[in-house]
């Protein structure tokens, strides 16, 4: 697995690395044993970036991977997440950007993680009632602390990130970014990349639709939480396959199968771009992971471009976008 650079302060990753939130909510039932051989397979296949937040689980998320990562704590770059306040009892409360909320929100990730640093601290979204100059300048105290080691954002906007970056310096930018939400392209990735700082694409295989395994809704669990997102629903569902049947088609043409495909696609729009898969199976890591070695060509990329223009995805990424690009 190649190595790339998350921003201009030091911190290098796998070019791919692996979301974590599936395992221990949202997408149906999970299995930690079976999650934890997956984080034990994916060390062995060269990935070291591995993704969490105390909002997964709520709570869980952060103890799984502290636990399958003990003992190993040198062979990964751990990131996670705050900003999304959640209760014990999984009920959500909003969004907190607080100096104080922030500092109290780091020292129970590192407790759960089991954990002195960690690599990588996100804003998970941004807090609309707190300067995000307050909510940095409490994230840079814990980097003098030696608590964490580099800074990002999620699915923060072009003005909050240039001030953000005027606190401390941003290694990397959360954002879902595939085929079928290609939105960063217009003014996100541009400004990253004047700013020096890194991508972080979550959701690249689309929740998993673009892997071509979803034929219709009942494929999801009753309790899977993408049944309620606009994209799975309704007349979008049949007119959202249709893209994933095109890009299908090129992947099988190139012998590799639509995830890869997928995969592949996002790697190949930068040396700054590191896309984090989530998966809770070994085999769909393993298939995930082979996109690496698949190297596209510029007439496979173009043709890939006419298969999934930006803004052919029909619907929403959430219910609720009032929290996006703040």
């Amino acid at each position: 697995m190649k190595r790339r650079k998350l921003g201009t302060q030091g911190l290098v990753v796998s070019e791919l690395g692996l979301g974590c939130m599936g395992m221990s909510e949202f997408y149906g039932q999970g299995d930690d044993a079976e999650s934890t051989r997956v984080i034990h397979r994916a060390l062995e296949l060269g990935v070291n970036f591995f993704d969490t937040a105390d909002m997964y689980g709520p709570f869980k998320n952060e103890e799984l991977l502290g636990r399958a990562l003990r003992g190993r704590r040198a062979e990964a770059i751990i990131a996670t997440k705050f900003g999304n306040v959640r209760g014990e009892d999984g009920s959500f409360r909003g969004i907190s950007g607080r100096p104080e909320y922030v500092q109290a929100c780091a020292e129970a990730s590192l407790k759960r993680l089991g954990i002195e640093t960690i690599d990588l601290y996100y804003q998970h979204r941004v807090d609309a009632n707190v300067p995000i100059e307050d909510t940095v300048g409490a994230m840079a105290e814990l980097v003098k602390a030696g608590k964490v080691r580099y800074l990002g954002l999620s699915e923060a906007g072009p003005a909050t990130i240039e001030r953000a970056h005027a606190v401390h310096p941003i290694s990397a930018l959360q954002t879902e970014y595939s085929l079928w939400s290609r939105e960063p392209e217009d003014e996100l990735l541009p400004l990253l990349r004047k700013l020096g700082i890194g991508f972080v694409p979550y959701s690249p295989l689309g929740r998993g639709f673009l892997s071509g395994e979803l034929k219709t809704i009942d494929d999801l669990a009753p309790d899977d939480r993408r049944r309620i997102f606009p994209r799975f629903q309704g007349e979008n569902f049949a007119k959202n396959l249709a893209v994933v049947e095109r890009v299908a088609a090129i992947a099988k043409q190139k012998s590799v199968t639509p995830a890869q495909l997928a995969l592949a696609w996002v790697l190949a729009q930068g040396d700054d771009v590191v896309p984090i898969p989530g998966t809770k199976r070994v085999g769909y890591l393993e298939e995930n992971l082979a996109a690496a070695k698949v190297t596209l060509t510029p007439d496979e990329l173009a043709r890939i471009d006419q298969a999934s223009p930006k803004g052919s995805a029909v619907g929403n990424r959430y219910a609720d976008m009032s929290t996006i690009n703040r």
